[in-house]
């Protein structure tokens, strides 16, 4: 049960919090230092600290939705094939169970379940944080994508965590807006024309306000279908462009394709 202390530990801020979209690609990034890596380092360098960080990963997928009330939660190695090196690494930063239970207490789509022990930090988050807060001094929780509902569905969920941005929290949706790993170049040799496409379309919608083209991808043509086989690695796009206020302007950063198949562009919302 949420005490009223616990509803109102985060409080209330007067500047709206940034929203970012972090295309988190291989998980490799969160050992590297790279382009990408230091592009995320100054996404919040000039940004509040956050209270607490909540991420919707790509990498948790659920029947229902839920989010994770752990006070310590673990480093989630979601991956195989990878050097001993990643499987070492650490992101001990605590949870923030307060966050969740207004998440919870605030949510009125759908019930939001508290996970205490099922999941974790896994390599969609612990993989960018570990360059954005490297102190792992942020608390952070996530929050997981309901695989049996439509893209419309995770839209409008988005606007209902809007109120956080008020209360000193970092919202980051994580994924990669083109993801097709059947069709990935590993020799990185090759720039397939078809991905090309594919991320220049998503970008053109993203920066015309017309979000409802996003939310009906599977229309946008076979190049933009191509680089959505699955629908997990969008979604997270969603949710940042539904806490978008009217009046945010969107900046674009580490927009490039990486092994033919994959894009790694990432957005801000709001300064």
């Amino acid at each position: 049960m949420n005490t009223l202390k616990e509803l109102q530990n985060l409080g209330q801020t007067e500047k709206r919090m940034p929203v970012l979209f972090i295309g988190h690609g291989s998980p490799m990034n969160g050992i590297e230092h790279n382009e990408f890596t230091e592009n995320w380092k100054q996404a919040v360098e000039y940004i509040p600290k956050p209270k607490a960080i909540v991420v919707v990963s790509a990498h948790w997928e659920t029947r229902g939705t839920f989010v994770t009330v752990m006070p310590q939660p673990p480093t989630i190695y979601d991956f195989g094939g990878f050097p001993r090196e990643l499987f070492e690494a650490k992101y001990p930063a605590k949870g923030s169970p307060e966050t969740a239970r207004e998440i919870s207490a605030n949510i009125k789509q759908t019930a939001i379940g508290l996970d205490d022990k099922g999941w974790g930090l896994d390599h969609g988050t612990w993989t960018i944080l570990r360059h954005m807060y490297p102190n792992a001094d942020v608390p952070a929780v996530q929050l997981s994508l309901h695989y049996d509902q439509p893209a419309q569905w995770h839209f409008e969920l988005a606007k209902e965590l809007t109120f956080l941005r008020k209360r000193g929290v970092l919202i980051i949706g994580s994924g990669n807006i083109v993801h097709n790993l059947r069709k990935i170049d590993f020799h990185g040799e090759r720039e397939f024309e078809w991905a090309k496409i594919a991320d220049e379309t998503l970008r053109k919608h993203i920066f015309s306000g017309d979000f409802q083209k996003l939310i009906r991808f599977e229309s946008l043509g076979r190049e933009v279908l191509t680089g959505i086989p699955t629908p997990e690695h969008f979604l997270p796009l969603l949710y940042t462009l539904g806490l978008r206020a009217d009046d945010e302007e969107i900046s674009l950063f580490n927009d490039k394709l990486v092994y033919g198949s994959l894009s790694m562009t990432s957005i801000k919302i709001g300064n």
